[in-house]
């Protein structure tokens, strides 16, 4: 475990931090005050985003939790000028705090936020004539609720497009005994166990659970 923390300080250090963009570490560094700042996207599975992106060329994307910003400022800089992002997040309040960074970044008319539940919000773009539209969606939400959004992410994501899934590792917690998993993640626990096994048997997606960050599982659409 010693070894496995040094080596993922080796791969931020070496390899991601001196390629972050500076408004991507003002951010950062903001949401590191933040008591909930866990709940940001690990810099390291944000890099290996940004690039999954740049090559597949991009332009729509969706996002359902945006807490502070980190990963939704990484799609803003990774997309083209004219690229537009849906952002999905039931607190404005949280949105806020990061939203001066990037708007200082000039990439705030890209981005669509939209303060709701995920579930209804996923809905109504459906229905407004989105299907199949999407380039790139990102999922860093409520996980009890992660397959009611692949269901919906999979009718929104065009064919060869990718969704991306973050905390599929939930601490570590899915690779121990249940009995040994504090009540408070258990719920957690069990419905990223059950969600990553759906996934795996779903002959719609290519996948890759890449252990960045709490776990990162990238899905191609297959059809």
């Amino acid at each position: 475990a010693c070894l496995e923390l040094a080596a993922g300080q080796y791969v931020l250090e070496t390899s991601v931090f001196p390629r972050e963009p500076q408004q991507l570490k003002e951010l950062r560094d903001l949401t590191a005050t933040h008591p909930r700042a866990m709940m940001a996207t690990a810099p390291d599975a944000a890099q290996l985003m940004g690039l999954l992106i740049k090559l597949i060329d991009a332009k729509k994307t969706i996002e359902v939790g945006v807490f502070t910003g980190y990963s939704l400022l990484l799609t803003a800089l990774s997309i083209p000028h004219d690229g537009k992002i849906t952002a999905i997040d039931m607190s404005r309040e949280s949105y806020e705090i990061g939203l001066p960074v990037i708007q200082k970044a000039g990439v705030e008319h890209k981005i669509e936020f939209v303060e709701s539940e995920a579930l209804p919000a996923l809905d109504f773009v459906r229905q407004e004539g989105n299907e199949g539209s999407y380039d790139f969606a990102y999922v860093d939400a409520d996980k009890v609720n992660y397959w009611n959004y692949h269901e919906r992410l999979m009718k929104l994501v065009r064919v060869g497009g990718i969704i991306a899934y973050d905390n599929t590792l939930w601490g570590g917690t899915v690779a121990i005994p249940p009995d040994s998993v504090a009540g408070s993640h258990r719920g957690g626990t069990e419905a990223t166990i059950q969600f990553n096994k759906s996934l795996a048997a779903d002959p719609r997606v290519d996948i890759s659970l890449t252990p960045l960050g709490d776990g990162i599982t990238i899905c191609r659409r297959i059809y």
